[in-house]
């Protein structure tokens, strides 16, 4: 018979041992799990060519006073208006409870740059493209369903349920804009 000192295995199993290689296949198996997933994750950001469109540079002095000009930022037209001082004063006259969706025209522009408004030239209704210089209040006419916007870009007549959108910009000096 065979004694207990003859066994393979008498003496107690290394338990730090133990823990260590646990630990150390679980850390190779997260590495290895992340190195898979990672490729799957990161083809879901942007490609270069949408990073590009993010944000664009615009030179003001182009636009003449009382006109506007339609750029093009992340796949949409942008209006950029220069307005006269008449198209200001009209804006700032309304008062607030005349308006859909109250806003100030000074909230509409960057201060110390009154005459250039800046908008997505998108209605707020059905996403139709306004005509300038058009309607009752000397602003834009969504032709399709009627909308009219006033010279502040502020919805004033029509189903469009809010403003055009200003969009983020900031002037890096008195006549270029960077949009986005």
């Amino acid at each position: 018979m065979a004694t207990e000192s003859n066994l393979a295995h008498t003496e107690q199993p290394n338990a730090g041992r133990r823990d260590f290689l646990y630990v150390a296949t679980a850390a190779v198996g997260a590495v290895g799990v992340g190195a898979a997933v990672w490729p799957l994750i990161n083809q879901l950001n942007p490609d270069a060519s949408v990073l590009a469109m993010a944000s664009t540079e615009f030179d003001l002095s182009s636009v003449a006073e009382g006109s506007s000009v339609t750029i093009k930022w992340r796949g949409s037209p942008v209006f950029v208006r220069h307005r006269t001082q008449a198209e200001i004063d009209e804006a700032r006259a309304v008062p607030l409870n005349e308006l859909k969706d109250p806003a100030t025209d000074e909230s509409r522009v960057k201060e110390g740059h009154a005459q250039y408004l800046v908008m997505v030239a998108l209605c707020t209704h059905l996403g139709c493209v306004p005509v300038g210089d058009a309607g009752e209040f000397g602003g834009w006419l969504c032709p399709c369903h009627g909308s009219q916007f006033d010279t502040a870009g502020r919805i004033r007549k029509g189903p469009a349920p809010t403003n055009l959108v200003v969009p983020p910009y900031q002037f890096l000096s008195d006549t270029v804009i960077q949009i986005g």
